[in-house]
């Protein structure tokens, strides 16, 4: 018959108080059962735990070798305990986030940040890429969640809008177009316009076809590089750069930013996020559920529940 761990707790407190009417108080139980299955531990265990005599009750040399052993037990099933509790509620685990825009301001670091302070025992990974990549590591398993523009998603499986992002032109400090408050996109059709590979390049790529027209009428340089790297290539006067308000939070000597305006007034990226169905992790339900309450007003949107 294997050993209860009840049984390896009742040993420990009779240990503590040393007298076992005082550990069946503790316990609630009677005195006598209490004796009873400390006996039957001993039984099992072949060997002598404890001294009982008048002053009281004192384990033996073998008894405190093995109740030094029921401590780390009791101690280890408890830690195991608690982690798996805490791990069901999405409080422990791992959770992988896909992203292709900045994280220096706006809504998606707020989010993260929001998540970090509820959750800091949850192992949060960041990957970088455009919304293509991103869907692909989703639709095969490498990330929980990603964080795609909502304009052009292919993804058939769940999805929440959350937010959208206005466009912003970072510009060199001594650029003529500094000077203006926001920028036209008509404005930008002369200029030589540094646009990111990755993140969000393939967006900025299709908003200046829909709001420019020709490609032949602007210059487009694309830099497989992140955007602090781009940034510092404004600053020295490589060119304009296409960004998101999130990037607005990173400070660059020589560069500024303006928002970019149509007839319409500001342009904006709208964003939602995407899951697999299928994707039982509950660190990922956690992080959904902080979504929802974060933006009420959408979640209702797009099949989200």
């Amino acid at each position: 018959m294997p050993v209860e761990l009840r049984d390896l707790k009742w040993a420990i407190i009779a240990a503590q108080h040393r007298s076992l009417r005082r550990a069946a108080d503790a316990l609630n139980v009677r005195e006598s059962t209490l004796c009873r299955r400390l006996r039957q531990l001993e039984y099992q265990l072949d060997a002598k735990l404890f001294e009982r005599t008048n002053g009281g009750t004192r384990p033996t040399v073998p008894g405190q070798e093995f109740l030094e052993s029921a401590r780390r037990i009791l101690d280890d099933t408890e830690a195991i305990t608690t982690r798996f509790k805490t791990r069901s509620r999405g409080e422990h685990g791992r959770l992988t986030i896909g992203v292709h825009a900045s994280l220096t301001a706006g809504n998606l670091k707020a989010t993260l940040v929001d998540h970090r302070h509820r959750f800091p025992d949850v192992e949060t990974y960041i990957v970088d890429g455009s919304s293509e990549h991103l869907l692909s590591d989703l639709a095969s398993s490498a990330i929980d969640v990603a964080f795609v523009a909502d304009g052009n998603s292919q993804w058939t499986d769940k999805m929440l809008p959350v937010w959208s992002e206005r466009v912003v032109v970072a510009i060199p400090a001594d650029h003529p177009l500094s000077a203006h408050e926001v920028v036209q996109w008509h404005e930008l059709r002369k200029e030589r316009l540094l646009v990111p590979q990755r993140g969000p390049g393939p967006e900025f790529m299709k908003l200046l076809a829909l709001k420019i027209g020709n490609p032949q009428s602007y210059r487009v340089i694309r830099h497989d590089t992140g955007l602090d790297r781009l940034l510092t290539l404004v600053g020295v006067g490589w060119g304009l750069l296409l960004a998101l308000e999130g990037a607005t939070g990173a400070t660059f000597p020589g560069v500024t930013f303006r928002e970019v305006y149509d007839d319409d007034g500001p342009s904006r990226v709208g964003f939602c996020t995407c899951w697999k169905r299928s994707n039982d992790n509950p660190s990922l339900q956690a992080f959904l559920t902080l979504l929802r309450e974060r933006y009420p007003d959408l979640s209702w949107v797009g099949g989200a529940n």
